[in-house]
């Protein structure tokens, strides 16, 4: 809205992607901190508070009761600020938007089952599958045949100059799939201490707004022999968006959290951080950027897979961050050592760039 306008009046400051950034950032950041309150009270009418596992730490008995679902302040913000700040003749944008309300439309439906209507079970793992797919599906066809996106039928391998693997279109299908549906579950699995997701989350923003700034520019993605895509500095907007609302949740999300993220954040803030990797064609470095949620989701892979095969368990409890609590770790020293991982990740994942 804001960029039109401004368009109207002849006032070009803001056709610049890092005014507009900084704008995302400053905006959803205020709407996320003062929406925050408003919108815990609103979640402890609807008496959605968090049901707490018994065989689980005994210091996380005290959390049981805490208001979730509190993801609905992050969507809120950051729709609001894209409509406010963004282009929204750029496509990416809808692609974005779309993948965020959508996936986040699944975790409220899954979280107020489990809670409000005491269903154990909430959505069916098949029906949340089914969802999920048809939406990264549905995302991969739109990018080919509506955005027309460039580059889709090949991958980039990191830290090699020219080797892009072909993929056609239905590996590029493929990949969308796993990469969307992947990183969405991951970042639910990850989601299980006041403030551990949060902050890898912005990190991961981070990492992919500076891909995105390359990629939607010609001078710098020649110059680093990385996919130009047009219009895709669009999507270092969206990356500020989640920035300001994810670090203005983490405001009530600290350790002792006031309210805690649910499906309905992680499930999209997940899905959407993918979305953006696929758009900047980064899917490889995306899987060492958001390498915590990787670890995460592999734990309990392979926790399960162990205990139906040989009835042993790997980790005293998963996903692995609940295996460090086990084994004496205070909560929030888990907490900011794995930030600390995930802030490594980020300079390994943007170490590719020019190691080529």
């Amino acid at each position: 809205m804001l960029y039109f306008i401004s368009n109207f009046f002849d006032f070009r400051l803001l056709d610049y992607i890092t005014v507009r950034a900084l704008l995302a950032g400053m905006f959803s950041l205020f709407f996320s901190i003062s929406l925050g309150m408003p919108v815990i009270n609103w979640l402890k009418r609807l008496k959605v508070g968090q049901t707490v596992r018994t065989d689980g730490p005994q210091t996380h008995l005290v959390k049981s009761g805490t208001p979730t679902m509190g993801g609905v302040l992050i969507i809120l913000s950051i729709t609001l600020t894209m409509l406010l700040v963004s282009d929204l003749s750029n496509l990416y944008v809808w692609v974005l938007l779309f993948v965020l309300i959508s996936t986040g439309a699944i975790g409220f439906i899954d979280d107020y089952r489990k809670i409000v209507y005491k269903d154990p079970k909430g959505l069916s793992a098949r029906g949340k599958m089914i969802s999920q797919s048809l939406i990264s599906i549905g995302t991969g066809l739109f990018l080919v045949y509506v955005v027309r996106m460039p580059n889709t039928t090949e991958i980039v391998v990191p830290f090699f100059k020219s080797i892009n693997h072909p993929l056609g279109i239905a590996g590029f299908l493929m990949i969308t799939y796993f990469v969307i549906v992947g990183s969405s579950n991951a970042v639910n699995l990850t989601d299980g201490l006041d403030g551990l997701v949060s902050v890898p989350v912005v990190i991961v923003s981070l990492g992919l707004a500076i891909f995105a700034y390359i990629a939607g520019n010609k001078i710098f993605s020649n110059y680093l022999i990385l996919p130009y895509v047009p219009g895709a500095g669009e999507v270092v907007v969206f990356c500020a968006a989640i920035v300001g609302a994810t670090l203005g949740f983490l405001w009530y999300n600290a350790h002792p959290a006031q309210v805690f993220m649910g499906d309905v954040g992680a499930l999209s803030l997940g899905a959407v951080l993918g979305t953006m990797a696929i758009i900047v064609r980064q899917e490889l470095v995306f899987g060492i950027l958001a390498g915590l949620f990787v670890l995460e989701a592999v734990s309990v892979i392979l926790q399960v897979g162990s205990f139906k095969l040989r009835k042993k368990r790997i980790f005293l409890m998963a996903p692995i961050h609940h295996h460090f609590e086990m084994k004496g770790w205070k909560e929030t020293q888990v907490v900011v050592r794995f930030w600390i991982i995930s802030i490594i990740l980020l300079l390994i994942s943007l170490s590719t760039i020019k190691l080529r």
